[in-house]
């Protein structure tokens, strides 16, 4: 699991109908930097599955390809990077 800052959403004009219900964000996945809020940790932007609504700006906890289609086992679902958590707050020890 990799957590990321919500910055955006996508809107489509057609969904394949297995997963219609939930929503598309675009998310930049954080490294230990970029949850500290260095602009340097923050990597390459990608499209997460969400059905628990998170907003622009909200951190999340993400899967991405095989696990991503796990929590609807046995119907599996056609994706990517799927939201598994909405973060509450974050805490980051320098080691």
């Amino acid at each position: 699991m990799r957590v990321g800052e919500v910055i955006g959403n996508v809107t489509l004009s057609k969904c394949n109908a297995t997963v219609a219900g939930g929503t598309w964000l675009v998310v930049v996945p954080l490294n230990i930097a970029g949850l500290k809020g260095d602009d340097k940790g923050r990597d390459e932007a990608v499209i997460v599955y969400d059905e628990l609504g998170a907003s622009p700006g909200a951190k999340i906890g993400f899967s991405e390809g095989g696990e991503a289609a796990n929590p609807f086992a046995p119907d599996y679902k056609p994706l990517d990077a799927y939201n598994a958590c909405i973060l509450d707050s974050i805490e980051v020890d320098d080691i």
